[in-house]
């Protein structure tokens, strides 16, 4: 059973790493381009539009915490 939940720990090590809200908007901006792309939308433009945006807001916060320490 160890060999599983170090399975499970690696993969949400991975995935999700030190910022779990940028996995959550990545997964959110996904679900998005999912929806709009059944509903006949070409959105391909907004995925990576969110992870730049994404990006930029996890290093200003990251920049943000670095001052106060």
């Amino acid at each position: 059973m160890k060999y599983v939940k170090a399975f499970g720990v690696f993969w949400w090590n991975f995935i999700v790493g030190d910022d779990w809200t940028v996995a959550a908007g990545v997964a959110l901006a996904l679900a998005l381009v999912w929806v709009l792309n059944d509903y006949g939308v070409n959105a391909w433009w907004l995925l990576p539009l969110a992870v730049a945006l994404l990006t930029g807001i996890s290093v200003w916060r990251a920049a943000g915490q670095s001052e106060e320490a």
